[in-house]
């Protein structure tokens, strides 16, 4: 029997516990040099999308069975979205995997566009392009907030069959909350948390 588990289990990559059944997505935090400085590109989502329509966003989506990788998928999505070629997108390296608590995977990557001039964006997709200056995200200090998770039991759940039954102390938890500025756009939720571990990476690099 050992044998067998340890045939089963011989040279596995661990994953994420449930990833199978979670939404799974990727993303590029865009680098562009315009106006001679470097900048973070950002999406504004169109109006007419069924989710999440008239926020900001980064470039992505979800990964395709078809696609290789989590990064492929990233820059598959940003060509797209974004009318580039994928010889202008250069990925720099992974960010941290991100996983919500609403079963929801995101995989970032940081990658530089080699022209903001040849962005010519899908209109069905996307409302409009900005950059924020790398410089003023470094130093700019986010409105922070959190959303207070708290788990609601369903009137079949077993409760007879845990330790104290309807008095069981269910954990809570927290969702920490971001919010940039920049001037009359509100980066927030997910892109924020994104964009924040980023900052966090590079704060005390020469970047």
């Amino acid at each position: 029997m050992l044998n067998e588990v340890c045939q089963a289990l011989k040279d596995r990559k661990a994953g994420i516990l449930g990833q199978e059944k979670m939404f799974k997505s990727a993303v590029l935090l865009p680098l562009v040099k315009k106006n001679g400085e470097i900048s973070v590109l950002f999406e504004k989502r169109a109006a007419n999308l069924s989710h999440q329509p008239g926020e900001i966003s980064f470039p992505g989506g979800k990964i395709e069975s078809y696609d290789e990788n989590p990064q492929a998928a990233a820059v598959r999505e940003t060509c797209e979205e974004l009318g580039l070629s994928p010889d202008c997108i250069e990925v720099i390296a992974p960010l941290d995997i991100m996983v919500s608590p609403f079963n929801v995977i995101v995989y970032p990557y940081c990658a530089s566009i080699s022209s903001f001039e040849a962005i010519k964006p899908l209109t069905d997709e996307v409302e409009e392009v900005f950059v924020v200056p790398l410089e003023y995200l470094k130093t700019y200090k986010p409105i922070v907030n959190r959303i207070k998770l708290e788990p609601r039991l369903p009137d079949d759940y077993p409760v007879h069959l845990i330790p104290n039954g309807k008095k069981y102390a269910f954990k809570k938890g927290y969702l920490p909350q971001l919010f940039y500025l920049w001037e009359d756009y509100v980066i927030w939720g997910m892109t924020a948390r994104i964009l924040h571990n980023f900052l966090n990476l590079i704060k005390n690099d020469n970047v």
